[in-house]
């Protein structure tokens, strides 16, 4: 039991069986929450306040609000998000139930932010990436991620974005993309279209620097490198492995920015090689019947 030094009062945080296993607690607090039987659990009370600070984090991102202090309602005082990633990117945590968890994002453009999936909605939290300044995109990677799509797009006076592949997921898009082929929709923004997890997934890559991958590419804390969610692929693998290979000499990154799973910063000739590397494995996978348990986080 961890009590913190401004107070008498034991904190007592604690994940309940609401957890839907979508790793967002894990990526926010790496060393006090681990995965156990298909959801996340803690290992133990945090020491500190960076440690405090963390389980906060993971709070408010919890899409289930499994993560609990012992001493109340979570306050919302102790929100740390937007967070900034780096300087020209914020993570948005309060992920959603209705996108399975997934991460969002806000990248600084010349013309002002683009919105990479989105957070839960609610108007307190439109109004607070408002006041940020102008957002003129809402990007999606692809259908499993675009649920809020559309009232942000409206709420921000932005243009909603997705591939053909999974139109029906946001019939009402303003932009869609079409094919295989990368296109450069703003300046120093590329879409790449990227068929596997999804027919219409597709990865979208700032200034050759962040690469905002949805759940076609992840960092795996299991292995040590970037993956595939072969496990859960819904539409086929053997297209994700396609598209691994279009990528290859073309697609080039220092960061990896997933929908799930961990994010990871590495050198452009790192990312390339481990891309390479990637692309051999993948072309070995076949079909599997998919199963979430099975996600080597």
């Amino acid at each position: 039991m961890a009590t913190n030094p401004s107070s008498a009062v034991p904190e007592n945080w604690s994940i309940d069986d609401r957890c839907t296993n979508c790793d967002v607690a894990r990526q926010l607090a790496p060393d006090l929450v681990r995965e156990h039987a298909g959801r996340s659990e803690l290992v133990r009370q945090p020491r500190d306040e960076a440690e405090r600070g963390q389980l906060r984090a993971a709070a408010h991102a919890c899409p289930t609000r499994s993560i609990r202090p012992g001493t109340g309602p979570l306050d919302p005082a102790g929100d740390p998000f937007p967070l900034a990633l780096d300087a020209d990117v914020l993570l948005l945590g309060h992920n959603s139930r209705l996108t399975a968890g997934a991460n969002s994002y806000l990248c600084r453009r010349p013309t002002g932010w683009v919105m990479i999936d989105t957070p839960r909605y609610s108007e307190p939290l439109a109004a607070r990436y408002a006041a940020l300044g102008p957002v003129t995109d809402v990007l999606l990677t692809h259908r499993d991620h675009a649920t809020h799509g559309r009232e942000y797009a409206d709420r921000l006076g932005a243009r909603l974005w997705i591939h053909e592949g999974d139109l029906d997921a946001a019939p009402d898009a303003d932009r869609v993309l079409r094919g295989t082929e990368p296109v450069e929709i703003a300046p120093g923004l590329v879409a790449h279209p990227f068929p596997g997890h999804t027919r219409g997934s597709v990865l979208f890559v700032a200034e050759q620097r962040y690469c905002f991958s949805g759940d076609s590419l992840y960092r795996s804390r299991t292995t040590g490198d970037v993956e595939v969610h072969e496990a859960v692929t819904w539409y086929s693998i053997e297209e994700q492995a396609a598209s691994l290979g279009r990528s290859l000499g073309v697609l080039r990154f220092e960061w990896l920015l997933p929908g799930h799973g961990d994010r990871r910063r590495m050198p452009v000739e790192e990312a390339e090689r481990r891309l390479r590397s990637l692309a051999e494995r993948c072309r070995k996978l076949r079909p599997v019947p998919v199963d979430f348990t099975a996600v080597r986080w």
